[in-house]
């Protein structure tokens, strides 16, 4: 349940990175409304799961996912460049993030 917690949280962040940009500085209303509610989600779900996990690999997962999730999310939405090296650099993110999912251990 506690790494449920991590990829919801890693899910939000992803969520409040893209809210981030689109709210322009915190000028634009909904966005930043957005951001704050992402944010406070993300923060909230991993403060909670780590009462369980070892804060080293369930941190690492949750910036991962924020990471590769933020940079598939502007490639297919805000017209961010695709390039191989890219993609070869995001997989390899993911493929991190579930060999840390993996290695982590609950107390």
């Amino acid at each position: 349940m506690a790494w449920l917690l991590v990829i919801v949280a890693g899910l939000l962040e992803t969520g409040f990175a893209v809210c981030l940009k689109l709210s322009h500085g915190f000028t634009r209303l909904w966005p930043t409304i957005a951001f704050c509610v992402f944010a406070l989600g993300s923060f909230g779900l991993l403060t909670l799961a780590l009462k369980k996990l070892d804060v080293g690999p369930a941190y690492a997962v949750w910036t991962g996912i924020g990471a590769a999730g933020t940079a598939i999310y502007g490639m297919v939405f805000l017209g961010d460049l695709v390039s191989t090296l890219k993609i070869v650099s995001i997989s390899l993110v993911i493929i991190g993030v579930i060999g840390l999912q993996l290695s982590g251990s609950a107390h």
